[in-house]
């Protein structure tokens, strides 16, 4: 599997446009923005991209979701379904945060913990990890040691739950207990920012690290 990062909306979200070598058929990870950007760098990578995936509903992440998928005339999978009333809110999320308007959508399927989601011949676990949302999903290729986490965790942070059904507690559990049991040699791809891996996070981070206490 192939993976790139590109950088949409003003937030800066990292989308991640993966992809099988073998088959050139690819999947995108939380289309925020920027939809030109996303579809030009599949061309210039020669992938089909073949469905959609959702980590969670906040706008950055999935603000250009429903005119991808109307564009490609591709399924969109993800997030869990506890983030339902995020994806309600996406009109006032746009104009919460002065995005362009943005149209709600129901996911061709929702995702709960333990799925596996496909493309090619590529295959990502689903891990359930609320927190920053109730719904909000991780995806593991378990042999590219490779976990795509959203806004769960950050190199050197974790995710805001200050907003609507976000939960400290939770998050911190998410990251510990379903998140660092992969492995410390796993490689994140965060929402945000620079990559890292589980170990370098377990070590060092101050909010869920091995000396943070909690």
């Amino acid at each position: 599997m192939k993976t790139t990062v590109i950088p949409v909306t003003a937030f800066q979200q990292n989308c991640s446009l993966l992809w099988c070598e073998d088959t050139m058929e690819g999947a995108v990870v939380d289309p925020g923005g920027d939809l030109d950007r996303i579809l030009e760098r599949a061309e210039d990578a020669g992938v089909t991209l073949v469905k959609i995936l959702l980590t969670h509903a906040h706008v950055d992440h999935v603000g250009g979701t429903a005119e991808l998928a109307r564009r490609l005339g591709i399924p969109i999978e993800g997030p869990q379904k506890e983030d339902r009333f995020w994806i309600e809110l996406l009109p006032k999320q746009c104009e919460m945060f002065g995005f362009p308007p943005a149209d709600t959508f129901t996911p061709d399927r929702w995702l709960e913990d333990g799925d596996t989601v496909q493309f090619g011949h590529q295959t990502l676990e689903v891990i359930h990890c609320p927190g920053h949302t109730p719904g909000h999903v991780a995806f593991f290729h378990a042999g590219e040691r490779l976990a795509i986490v959203g806004d769960v965790l950050f190199k050197g942070s974790i995710g805001r739950t200050d907003f609507p059904r976000g939960d400290y507690g939770t998050l911190v559990k998410s990251i510990r207990e379903r998140l660092f049991p992969l492995g410390d040699d796993v490689v994140f791809i965060p929402g945000h920012g620079p990559w890292s891996t589980f170990g370098d996070e377990r070590r060092t981070n101050p909010f869920v690290g091995d000396a943070s206490g909690r």
